[in-house]
């Protein structure tokens, strides 16, 4: 019997997503898995590079093939990888291990089983939660921690407040009138990411769409693989940020948080976009100052026109900031 923590790495190829159309991924990665305890493996990403090591961490219910496009940019300058957490993608899908304290040990698993040489952490959304966590623990196994909007406390969370929740459903019922936004394509993958950009979101990666859904036999977008109880089960395992421990440098990118020029006319709705405005801030500003507890250093970047899914709409800022931050993050380590 092999060692529990024994970990195998399976090499799978190049493109092993594909459909019965003959679909391949067409991101130059290579796919591999590891396993992080007995019956449980990760999918892991490896688009190469040379420079800093960079771990990419989705988002709940994405894997890490929303990051295809994206990481082959960072390839000139660092060595990318990334985790798709149990429960999702390929992964394996158990029943248990949600916890954040479970997730962060995913991670340390991978990077003990690939030798990965004191990474930053790059999360996206709700990754922020484990990956503080690595942080409260490991921090000197890693150079740094990168937040892409990822910094929301689940202590602090706006739906949990009825207060925040009756300023929505003011603003919803204001906007009621308004002209509503075409129904999803779901003709076939590439028609849904058109309608994406149509609707003024940014492109989902269509490796990604097809780690999400199933695809109909006659080619179209069928029903989410994502299961609705190992959501709640991701759910139930956040816990309140605490930064406190974390010793390493930090960057935080969050979406700027602008009110729309002009205001709307309609006074109704101008006085509901205001107040949900001033209200969303004051929870982001909340977040913030939590962070700024983190004592190995925090640089915080508000970006204009920005998605929550601001490596695709703004990757060139986040380029930008991350070769600044890498630079700063080997002087620390």
């Amino acid at each position: 019997m092999l060692p529990r923590l024994f970990i195998l790495i399976f090499i799978t190829g190049m493109a092993r997503a594909q459909s019965s159309s003959g679909w391949h991924d067409p991101s130059p990665h290579k796919v591999q898995f590891a396993t992080v305890e007995e019956g449980v493996r990760l999918e892991v990403l490896d688009w190469g590079g040379s420079g800093s090591n960079v771990v990419l961490l989705a988002g709940s219910g994405n894997t890490a093939h929303v990051f295809d496009g994206f990481a082959e940019k960072l390839t000139s300058f660092c060595h990318v990888y990334g985790i798709t957490r149990r429960g999702f993608g390929a992964s394996s899908h158990p029943d248990t291990g949600y916890a954040e304290a479970r997730l962060a040990q995913d991670i340390l698993e991978v990077l003990d089983s690939l030798k990965i040489a004191s990474p930053v952490l790059m999360g996206h959304s709700a990754a922020g939660g484990e990956m503080t966590r690595f942080g409260d623990d490991h921090s000197d196994r890693i150079s740094g921690l990168v937040y892409m909007d990822a910094a929301g406390d689940p202590a602090d969370w706006p739906a949990s407040s009825p207060a925040y929740l009756e300023i929505y459903h003011k603003l919803v019922e204001a906007s009621r009138d308004e002209p509503k936004k075409p129904e999803a394509d779901r003709s076939s993958f590439e028609a849904y990411r058109e309608w994406q950009v149509k609707i003024g979101e940014v492109a989902t990666p269509e490796s990604e769409l097809r780690n999400l859904y199933e695809v109909n036999p006659d080619g179209s977008m069928g029903r989410s693989k994502n299961s609705p109880t190992i959501f709640r089960a991701y759910g139930d395992g956040a816990q309140k940020r605490d930064y406190s421990k974390i010793t390493v440098p930090v960057l935080a990118f969050f979406p700027s948080l602008e009110l729309p020029k002009p205001l709307p006319e309609n006074e109704q709705k101008r006085t509901a976009t205001v107040e949900f405005n001033a209200a969303t801030r004051a929870y982001i500003d909340r977040w913030k100052k939590n962070m700024q507890n983190a004592p190995g250093g925090v640089r915080i970047v508000d970006l204009q026109r920005a998605n929550h899914y601001l490596f695709l709409s703004n990757a060139d800022d986040v380029i930008r900031e991350l070769k600044l931050f890498l630079a700063s993050a080997k002087s620390y380590r």
